[in-house]
C-alpha cells in the first residue's frame, strides 16, 4: 500500500489504488528474478558451509568460512579467476564488478593467502592475480562443494526437474 502524507496534519490519507489492484502484490514475492536470487543465495550458502567443513581447505580459510567471513563476493574470485591467472580488469569484467571493488576483494584474498599478484609476462606494466598453493586447494574444495550442492539440488527436486532447470538457466544466461 502507498500512503500519502497530509501536508496540513500528521494524519495519513487512505492508500492510493494500485495499478494492479489493491490485492495483486503476490507477484513481487514470486517473480522469476526473486526466486533465482533466493536460489543463488541458498546455493552459495550451502557451498560455503561445505567448504567450511572440508578437510581439503587450509584450516585458516576453513575458519574464515565457518565464521561467515567469506561471502558470496569472495566466491566471485573463485568462480572467475583463471587457473593461470588473470589481470584485475579482466577478473572484474568477468565477475561483473568494478575494478575498484574487485581490487578490494583481491587485497582481502591476498591477505588470506588465496591469491598473489605477479608481474604479467606479456606486459611489464601490468600485474596478474594468480592462485597460491592454498588458493588452488580452496579452488578444488570449491569444485567438490559445488558438485555436492548440485547433487543435493537434484535429490531435492528430482533429476528431471534439475535437468530442465539447468538447461533453462543455461539458455537464458547464454
Amino acid at each position: 500500500m502507498i500512503f500519502m502524507a497530509d501536508t496540513t496534519s500528521t494524519a495519513l490519507t487512505a492508500p492510493l489504488p494500485s495499478p494492479f489492484g489493491a490485492t495483486d502484490t503476490g507477484w513481487r514475492q514470486t517473480h522469476l528474478g526473486r526466486l533465482m536470487g533466493h536460489a543463488l543465495r541458498r546455493f552459495d550458502e550451502r557451498v560455503l558451509a561445505l567448504m567450511a567443513s572440508s578437510i581439503e581447505v587450509p584450516l585458516a580459510l576453513s575458519n574464515l568460512a565457518a565464521r561467515d567471513q567469506v561471502g558470496a563476493a569472495h566466491i566471485h574470485i573463485t568462480r572467475h579467476l583463471a587457473v593461470g591467472g588473470s589481470r584485475l580488469t579482466d577478473l572484474a569484467q568477468s565477475a561483473g564488478m568494478s575494478k575498484q571493488a574487485m581490487g578490494d576483494l583481491v587485497d582481502q584474498c591476498e591477505a588470506w593467502g588465496l591469491v598473489t599478484r605477479q608481474p604479467d609476462p606479456h606486459d611489464k606494466r601490468a600485474r596478474r592475480v594468480v592462485f597460491t598453493e592454498s588458493g588452488l586447494l580452496w579452488l578444488e574444495a570449491f569444485h567438490q562443494a559445488v558438485r555436492r550442492a548440485e547433487d543435493e539440488f537434484r535429490q531435492a527436486v528430482g533429476h528431471d526437474v534439475a535437468t530442465v532447470v539447468a538447461l533453462g538457466l543455461e539458455a537464458y544466461a547464454g
